[in-house]
């Protein structure tokens, strides 16, 4: 399938058309806040983000910055070619529950190093994912776990047709 025209960005936001591949993990200076089930569950200034081309950023908060029993141990795991081996959880807020609705690399592949101890949600599983100030849309598709805000343009791998992007 041929590579789609992306839009070009705005003074102040990114397109993720020029995001690399491999995918490049860096810090990220905005506060990151996850709610579930009316409560806020984690809370960081000290995330990363992985960018790659065709996606928006998949946010990885420390696992510390979560409240305890929000993540549970579940069944199942993954493979990226890139990360590493990946293991899930589920995600948990009193009586609400998101079954494998996390994840993370507990032995990251070389490079990406900045992932262990860390863990990315689902933004479509969640009551609320914010960035800054700003809440953050679902990566389109609900397989991959980018987080949407009004800093990057895509179009995004995960709209119907982009199977081959």
């Amino acid at each position: 399938m041929r590579r789609p025209r992306p839009i070009t960005p705005a003074p102040g936001q990114e397109s993720v058309w020029d995001y690399p591949r491999p995918p490049r993990v860096e810090p990220v200076a905005e506060r990151i806040t996850i709610r579930l089930g009316g409560h806020l569950i984690a809370d960081t200034r000290g995330a990363v983000r992985v960018l790659e081309t065709s996606h928006p950023p998949v946010y990885y908060l420390p696992i510390v910055d979560f409240v305890p029993g929000a993540l549970v141990d579940a069944p199942g795991g993954s493979f990226c070619e890139f990360k590493g081996a990946a293991r899930y959880f589920d995600v948990r807020s009193g009586e609400t529950l998101r079954q494998e609705a996390a994840w993370n690399y507990p032995h990251p592949a070389p490079g990406f190093e900045a992932l262990m101890d860390r863990v990315a949600v689902y933004a479509a599983q969640m009551d609320e994912c914010t960035v800054g100030e700003e809440i953050a849309v679902p990566q389109p598709g609900g397989f991959y776990g980018g987080w949407v805000t009004s800093a990057v343009v895509g179009p995004f791998k995960g709209v119907p047709g982009s199977l081959g992007w």
